[in-house]
């Protein structure tokens, strides 16, 4: 199993720099989730961050070009989007891995930031899968405090009494995001390798039919060939059909046919309570104990 570097640990006053590298955003919300983050860091923003092209925050160039000083300044130590939504896809061809690999910055951020983390997993450096600035406000407060010690150097806390789907036990690396975006990746030289992998999975708005066929192309893909572990985060506002058939339904018989342990209802993905994961991390995974623990 390959070892991760994990970024300095943050200080306080350290630099963190906003950017919003997908969609637009609620100003109130990213002012409050600033306001939080101002009690304990010294924050940049990227020069394009309250831009805004159709469905984009800001054009292609505008948003990379927030990610690339952000990796280039010496004294940034993390980089927090504003939130996800849709384009962090197409900043990838933009971006370099050996870059970021050098920079070794803290990337933090959930859904379509899953992009991002996959190009911190080439770079093979540890990354946060947590709330961004516009969610961290409404995170519960033992949410927000995890966030905080995460950065700050602590270790990660296990994940207990999560849901068996198939049992086992298996240990491996931490990767994974939001579902839709990791298979928008398949075939593109930006999904890292999945070999020796605890998969991490989550996503939201998608109706059960829909997840099943993101699962069966995977499947069929050999994308979870080399996976050790499947751990299920939330699948919210994935609302049955008329035919009634469940988002959970699905999953169960989609990855409960995957011959790994395999974990559901975690707490992280587009909840009040999502807890932040070491994407980089070793995960020990007992299904039986319904459990990860992390190293």
């Amino acid at each position: 199993m390959s070892i991760f570097l994990r970024p300095a640990p943050l200080a306080e006053h350290a630099h963190v720099r906003l950017i919003a590298p997908s969609s637009p955003f609620d100003r109130a919300r990213f002012e409050a989730g600033a306001s939080l983050l101002a009690k304990r860091y010294r924050l940049g923003r990227g020069r394009s961050v309250l831009a805004q092209h159709g469905f984009l925050a800001g054009d292609d160039a505008e948003r990379t070009n927030d990610l690339n000083e952000a990796l280039a300044a010496r004294d940034v130590g993390a980089i927090v989007p504003a939130r996800g939504g849709y384009g962090a896809t197409r900043l990838l061809p933009s971006l370099e891995v050996a870059e970021i690999a050098r920079a070794n910055k803290w990337l933090v951020g959930f859904s379509d930031v899953t992009a991002l983390h996959a190009l911190w997993a080439r770079a093979g450096l540890c990354s946060v899968h947590g709330p961004m600035v516009c969610s961290l406000p409404d995170a519960a407060p033992s949410v927000q405090a995890a966030w905080f010690q995460l950065l700050e150097g602590a270790a990660p806390a296990p994940l207990t009494g999560l849901t068996r789907v198939r049992a086992g036990r298996a240990r491996g690396r931490l990767f994974g995001g939001n579902l839709t975006v990791l298979a928008a990746l398949v075939g593109t030289p930006y999904m890292p390798p999945l070999d020796d992998v605890v998969l991490v999975l989550e996503d939201v708005g998608e109706r059960p039919y829909r997840l099943d066929r993101v699962l069966t192309t995977l499947q069929q893909s050999g994308f979870f060939h080399g996976v050790r572990a499947v751990v299920l985060g939330q699948f919210t506002d994935c609302t049955p059909g008329p035919d009634g058939v469940t988002a959970e339904s699905v999953l169960k018989e989609r990855l409960g046919s995957l011959a790994v342990p395999v974990l559901a209802n975690a707490p992280f993905g587009h909840v009040a309570d999502n807890t932040p994961l070491l994407l980089g991390a070793e995960a020990h995974v007992d299904a039986d104990a319904g459990r990860v623990d992390f190293f």
